[in-house]
């Protein structure tokens, strides 16, 4: 029998309580209880949901099936483009006008079918790196150097007759083309999970409310990560839970299982101190074995990265141990040498914008090109930030009577419609335009490609956790910009810069630079 514990809002409905199988409340913003089955003690009986093996989520089987026929077809390219570049009569993989059938073998079925087992060795079709992140094309590289391995053993066992410039080209080749065959792959899966809501993992959030709350906004800002939260289990604050609108159904008291059979769930996030509970977690892992269900952990060492993160066991209990962030070294001279050669490029190819961008200022609002205000950079150090003029030039006298319209909260002054900005400067905010003179900055040390975003030296009010921004150099692009840039919260703002701050890589600023092509082009949360 299921126990109603109360509404959560106006919109609750009591479960039947009969001996039969009660209606599950589906209304998005209460929850409901039962008394708590037994567990499986172990994984080791296996029952029948074993044969109901992802009932949902097969996005990821039509997926690997595409890019087990783009990575063929890559590698089959490849070989041909090597071919092509290379006389196979003089050059080829084998000896061509003793055996071209077997040459033609080697190079368009073998060669091709040994990518795709090197691969599926690498795990580069595991669909917890399909999607999202660096590891799949990490693998997709590994995969290459054992590839090119395998055929320099073969090709010295058998003393066979190769050319170096072919096989370095079909092998080199293949693999940039995997890669880019991998890439577009991606974009059509985030486009997909972005406009239809499809290929996506169903999760069912374990933990305290607030906490799953938590995670909840964390996974569902990104739709592209694929991961859709469709219902909260809590563990503890049932009356706390009283009162309070959440985006998903609210459950306490199921058994875990059954309750994700239910919902059509396949992920379980264990959220925060959940993760904790001694032994709990452990056999929560035994219970899904052979279910097919994800377990993944939200842990309440939040905000580090896995590179600083590593895992060592003692008598049968991981400790995690955890670096200090790396503010120096050679990665930091690779990103200052890679920021100067950038931005001087970058002044010399964007000239002719600069110059056009010039005069559409001069003739929309008379008055200087450039806007110039100090900010605040590394290590507290005030500098001169370059920008173009978006606003009137009356517009720091206009502020004061703008105040009481701010949207943002903490150290921001933003206003969509702000009327002290003129028709061509709202188009450089929206496009960003009005932030390239700021290769300048960054030509000068100032700056750096990436970073957190300069913020005003008006009252110098750097305290507590956001003087923590200064260790690095400000950025024109950052983890803030595109993770929402203005439509995010001033602490949601602090918090991800300081994450920037503290796992900060070569890699992570590469990807920052990638993912921020897209933010501008969408324009989202740009004014």
């Amino acid at each position: 029998m299921r126990e109603d514990m109360g509404e959560v809002t106006t919109s609750l409905q009591r479960p039947v309580t009969n001996t039969g199988r009660s209606k599950l409340v589906r209304h998005v913003d209460s929850f409901e209880i039962q008394p708590p089955t037994v567990p499986s003690p172990n994984g080791v009986p296996r029952s029948a949901w074993a044969r109901a093996r992802r009932r949902v989520s097969r996005w990821h089987r039509p997926y690997t099936f595409a890019l087990l026929l783009l990575d063929f077809a890559a590698a089959a390219l490849a070989s041909w483009i090597a071919i092509q570049l290379f006389d196979q009569a003089r050059s080829g993989f084998y000896k061509a006008k003793e055996d071209p059938t077997w040459f033609y073998t080697v190079a368009f079925v073998l060669l091709p079918l040994g990518w795709l087992i090197i691969l599926w060795g690498n795990r580069a079709y595991d669909r917890r790196y399909l999607g999202l992140g660096p590891d799949e094309f990490k693998r997709v590289i590994r995969a290459a150097v054992a590839v090119a391995a395998s055929v320099s053993f073969i090709a010295f066992a058998f003393k066979a007759e190769l050319s170096r410039y072919t096989v370095g080209t079909a092998l080199v080749g293949a693999m940039v083309l995997v890669l880019l065959g991998r890439f577009l792959a991606r974009f059509i899966l985030h486009v997909v999970r972005k406009r239809a809501g499809q290929a996506a993992h169903r999760m069912v959030l374990i933990g305290t409310l607030p906490e799953c709350l938590e995670v909840y906004t964390a996974v569902t800002r990104s739709p592209a990560a694929g991961l859709m939260p469709v219902a909260i289990h809590i563990t503890d604050g049932y009356a706390a839970a009283r009162g309070i609108q959440t985006p998903v159904p609210v459950y306490a008291g199921r058994d875990i299982l059954a309750l994700v059979r239910e919902v059509g769930g396949d992920t379980i996030a264990v959220c925060g101190s959940a993760s904790a509970e001694p032994g709990e977690l452990r056999r929560l892992a035994w219970q899904l074995e052979g279910s097919g269900v994800d377990l993944v952990v939200a842990p309440q060492l939040t905000d580090i990265a896995g590179p600083r993160v590593h895992i060592r066991p003692i008598e049968g209990l991981p400790l995690l141990h955890v670096e200090e962030p790396t503010l120096s070294g050679p990665a930091l001279l690779a990103k200052n040498l890679m920021d100067r050669v950038a931005a001087g490029l970058g002044l010399l190819v964007l000239a002719p914008v600069f110059v056009a961008i010039a005069l559409a200022i001069r003739i929309s609002d008379p008055g200087p090109v450039f806007f110039r205000q100090p900010r605040v950079g590394h290590e507290g150090r005030t500098f001169r930030v370059w920008k173009f003029r978006t606003m009137y030039i009356d517009a720091e006298e206009r502020l004061a009577g703008l105040v009481d319209q701010n949207e943002t909260d903490g150290m921001l002054f933003k206003i969509k419609q702000d009327p002290r900005v003129f028709p061509v400067g709202r188009f450089l905010r929206a496009s960003s335009l009005d932030e390239l003179p700021q290769l300048i900055n960054v030509l000068k040390g100032e700056m750096s490609l990436v970073g957190p975003r300069p913020l005003p030296a008006d009252d110098g009010d750097f305290l507590g956790d956001v003087r923590r921004r200064l260790l690095v150099r400000p950025g024109m692009t950052g983890l803030w910009q595109v993770s929402g840039r203005s439509d995010l919260s001033w602490d949601e703002a602090v918090r991800l810069d300081l994450y920037y701050v503290d796992n900060w890589s070569l890699a992570y600023d590469l990807s920052i630079l990638w993912r921020t092509v897209g933010v501008v082009l969408a324009r989202k949360g740009a004014y």
